[in-house]
């Protein structure tokens, strides 16, 4: 360990050294017109005259002010470019001072002859559009698009891929103008080649309905369009990676890339046991991509399909003991003329994880101190098996100006598999099986119509068919700690009890909208929106019993019905009036909806109909300070519903303790938003400021009543000699709660970029109250999270470059009795990158972990990854040795908060692996 400290203090300590000889002197000045009128974001660059290499540059701000680090003693061609005037180019010898020159631009047709500019510019501001120069930002090793956004000013990737610019997350990423993959920004940023990037266009107030993008607000809109280098266009280029490691480890991942003006065919593939998981299911739920319309849900409903899903596709690289994936992903575009596009994608994902965990409940203690039950530790191994097909295609036709058609057709297919085997301190072991195989298809057709200069008419209409058939069954011994027999009736004369359920839920739903705007003025416009939701739900479910001999047992003497027959249909007719102005700096959008809303569901023989209107006001300002510096404020107000699952009155088994009754007389629930948001993304230092704060009051939120089975219970049969037995066991239903919930966070961050060096700051708080009612009594939840991070970190060209950062998270839930547990997380991280003897390319990434409480460290480890490249220069060829877990960690941990306990686990992951890999880029 202390090698490998002193390892990355000596890497420090160069890139320290090369900050120093770079000591350099500052050029600065004003950009300005022939009338004497500053010039924002105009480009000066520095080129060096003796070596030609992009020495420095800058961009001037609102004043045209600019200023750039650059070699003493040297000569410079300085040239100073903005769109619309002619480029200025002078010869600069630069001595031991700092230096102070302005410029005069004229415009083009003022402008006498002049030098033609031949390098080109890092930057190029171009209205909405911001262009960088990928070569210009290089740094000699980046292997794939995210490693050079890394380098952009502005543009950061988290460790998912997923991109943001100026604080906002990146809604699709294109390639030549075609969508890639849907524009998913995960896909392109882990697997499109640095080698082929050109340009990179930043698209701010990005609207894929052109003539939407004068009446909507899209300021939050950001798009990320890829240009490819020439030798790129027009043939196929991509890479072709295999590797084998120690303990039969292997990595086979080639992609390949088409493009042309008319068509594109990207195809990428990845099988390996190495723990990469190239589609998770935080990658299926955001894939649909683009900035599509939420219907019903912009003016102020909330219904959401709930999903039966088990959750696979959710661990991430080094997450799990084993993780086997098979990934193959194509996607087309296709224009057969100028104004029909086409394109789609079909995806197929399968994964097999091995999962070990311990993990150790607390439960929450009523408020008079009182345990509802006793605290439970927990072993699991759990065999996850997941098959996951998507496909896509969509139609994009544009005869001219005035009218714009979409249609797409998204289908989802599955096969999931979970077979745990668990012990727990009150029950003992515990065999669990689920499975189902769901699908579900996605229609969506818009069709937008510009009458004339003063109306504009939309209409959006999306469709969805879903079938979800989820199978459990769970095996365990008798014990006195399993009481839920006794609740379901069943046969108790058994070695063991061996429960299964069946359920089906199948949904379809409507959502359509008709919008009409008319314009008002240059500033204004009004829209007025007539829309509705519907929806039919069917849920059919079934418990029993499987005998010793094999034989089904019907549960007809528990306490409740066991078998659920549910229709459920949901309406919301509305009409909806926005008014959007802009007041100098400020644009204000008021906006109110008034709703019709009628539930129904059919089950046992009756019908429960709720029929209701409401008034749903909502509240948007911006303040436009500067061309990059905002704050917005938003505010909704929002009715949720709930889906069929919370209206199935019978019971349905949700794990092998715990059993649930829907709530048929449910009604729906009453929620306030309020969202404060500051931008600042400054081009000339290069820094971006960013801060947050929101605020949700939820009234009648739909909460659980819960209610432990400690016996003797008088409300559920009791043992035989009426023992009173405090268990695990419990029986929860839904409920309209009286107490408001309420939820808070704040985050704010800042980014600097001080020449080769870039620093950062950051802070999240998150505080969440709710209630629940345990055991007849109202509990109050409450939750309190806060992270810090810092970094720094340097980006030279030639020097090695490293990061070094630092995350504390405090995680602190308040119990109902006035008591309360913390958490505490310190990770320092260190990242280095370096290039030596011209073809070796050195890369790791290294992390520290201390997980304690507030009396002791109850668990510390460490993570380090680290590959070692080699290729000549020009040669296709690549050869990289990398160790993943060099450390050999054996388990992380984490914690969780819900209603009921707090529960900290420990999960076992991956050993150390050692692959060698080689790469032939084509």
């Amino acid at each position: 360990m202390k090698k490998i400290i002193k390892f990355f203090m000596v890497m420090a300590c160069i890139a320290v050294t090369g900050v120093v000889q770079a000591q350099k002197i500052t050029v600065t000045g004003v950009v300005k017109d022939s009338l004497n009128n500053p010039l924002e974001m105009a480009n000066v660059v520095a080129i060096n005259a003796e070596t030609k290499a992009l020495d420095g540059f800058g961009i001037t701000n609102e004043k045209g002010i600019y200023k750039m680090n650059v070699e003493e003693n040297s000569k410079y061609n300085i040239k100073v470019s903005y769109l619309g005037f002619k480029t200025r180019e002078i010869v600069l010898e630069t001595k031991e001072t700092d230096i102070n020159r302005n410029f005069t631009l004229l415009d083009e047709a003022e402008s006498l002859d002049g030098v033609e500019i031949t390098y080109e510019m890092p930057v190029n501001v171009k209205g909405d559009t911001i262009e960088y120069n990928a070569d210009s930002f290089a740094t000699g090793t980046e292997k794939k698009l995210e490693d050079l956004l890394k380098n952009l000013p502005g543009v950061e990737v988290n460790d998912d891929g997923e991109i943001e610019v100026e604080g906002q997350s990146v809604g699709k990423v294109m390639v030549e103008g075609k969508d890639f993959f849907d524009g998913d920004s995960k896909l392109a940023s882990k697997n499109i080649p640095a080698n082929a990037l050109d340009k990179i266009q930043v698209l701010k107030n990005y609207n894929e309905v052109g003539q939407l993008k004068g009446v909507t607000d899209n300021q939050d809109n950001y798009a990320i369009n890829i240009k490819l280098k020439e030798g790129k266009k027009n043939f196929w280029f991509g890479e072709i990676t295999a590797g084998v490691g120690n303990e039969e480890r292997y990595i086979a991942h080639p992609k390949l890339f088409y493009y042309n003006p008319n068509y594109s065919i990207n195809l990428i593939t990845n099988f390996n046991n190495i723990g990469e998981v190239p589609f998770t299911r935080r990658d299926y739920f955001r894939f649909t991509g683009g900035f599509g319309n939420g219907g019903s849900t912009n003016t102020g409903t909330s219904f959401n399909v709930g999903s039966s899903d088990m959750g696979f596709l959710t661990l991430q690289n080094n997450r799990a003991q084993e993780i086997s994936s098979k990934f193959g992903a194509a996607n087309f575009s296709y224009s057969p003329k100028k104004t029909w596009d086409l394109s789609g994608f079909a995806i197929y994902s399968g994964n097999v994880t091995d999962m070990q965990q311990n993990t150790f409940r607390q439960y929450k203690a009523n408020a008079d101190g009182s345990q509802p039950s006793p605290d439970e530790f927990t072993e699991s191994v759990t065999n996850q098996r997941s098959d996951l097909a998507l496909l896509k295609l969509s139609s994009s036709y544009k005869p001219n100006a005035d009218n714009h058609f979409d249609y797409d057709i998204f289908g989802r297919i599955s096969s999931q598999k979970e077979v745990q085997d668990l012990y727990s301190t009150l029950t003992g072991d515990i065999d669990e099986v689920q499975k189902q195989d769901p699908y579900s298809i996605n229609q969506n057709a818009n069709y937008y119509y510009t009458l004339n200069a003063k109306n504009i008419f939309a209409v959006e209409a999306q469709y969805l068919l879903q079938q979800e058939d989820p199978f459990y069954n769970a095996a365990l011994a008798q014990s006195d700690q399993f009481r839920l027999d006794e609740v379901l009736g069943m046969d108790q004369n058994q070695d063991g009890y061996d429960v299964v359920q069946d359920k089906m839920v199948k949904t379809n739903k409507l959502d359509a909208k008709i919008d009409y705007w008319y314009i008002t003025g240059d500033k204004s416009n009004l829209k007025f929106t007539l829309g509705s939701l519907l929806s039919t739900q069917k849920f059919n479910s079934e418990i029993f019993q499987i005998l010793d001999n094999g034989n089904k047992f019907t549960l007809d003497d528990a306490v409740s019905s066991v078998e659920n027959d549910v229709k459920y249909n949901f309406t919301d007719i509305y009409m909806a009036f926005e008014y959007r102005v802009k007041v100098g700096a400020f644009t204000f959008t008021p906006a109110v909806s008034v709703h019709n809303y009628t539930t129904k569901n059919e089950q046992l023989g009756s019908t429960v109909t709720d029929d209701f209107v409401r008034l749903l006001p909502s509240f948007n300002t911006r303040l436009q300070i500067k061309k990059s510096e905002d704050i917005n404020f938003n505010y909704r107000m929002m009715t949720s519903f709930s889906d069929v699952n919370q209206f199935a009155s019978s019971f349905v088994m949700n794990n092998y303790n715990s059993l649930f009754q829907g709530n048929r007389d449910l009604e729906s629930a009453l929620s306030h938003n309020l969202t404060l948001r500051y931008n600042n993304f400054n081009m000339f230092n290069f820094s971006n400021i960013r801060a947050s704060l929101s605020y949700n009051k939820r009234v009648d939120q739909v909460r659980n009543i819960s209610d432990f089975l400690n016996f003797a219970n008088p409300d559920y049969p009791a043992t035989s000699d009426d023992e009173f037995i405090q268990t695990s066991n419990r029986i929860s239903s839904p409920f309209n709660s009286n107490f408001a919930d309420e939820t808070f966070s704040a985050n704010g961050s800042f980014e600097r970029t001080f020449g080769k060096i870039k620093a950062g700051l950051g802070a999240t708080m998150n505080y969440s109250k709710f209630n629940q009612i345990v055991d007849n009594e109202q509990a109050i939840n409450e939750s309190f999270t806060t992270t810090y991070r810092g970094s720094l970190g340097t980006r030279f060209l030639n020097a090695p470059n490293i990061e070094f950062g630092y995350n504390l998270a405090v995680n602190n839930y308040e119990q109902p009795n006035g008591s309360s547990i913390k958490y505490f997380t310190h990770q320092p991280t260190i990242k280095l990158d370096a290039t030596f003897l011209r073809d070796f390319i050195f890369n790791a990434d290294y992390s520290y972990y201390n997980y304690k409480n507030e009396v002791e460290s109850l668990n510390t480890y460490s993570f380090m990854d680290a590959t070692l490249g080699y290729q000549k220069k020009d040669s296709k060829w690549e050869y990289i040795l990398g160790v993943t877990n060099l450390f050999n960690t054996e388990s992380l941990n984490q914690d969780s908060d819900n209603t009921l306990f707090v529960s900290t686990s420990e999960y076992f992951i991956q050993p150390r692996y050692v692959t060698l890999k080689v790469r032939y880029n084509l």
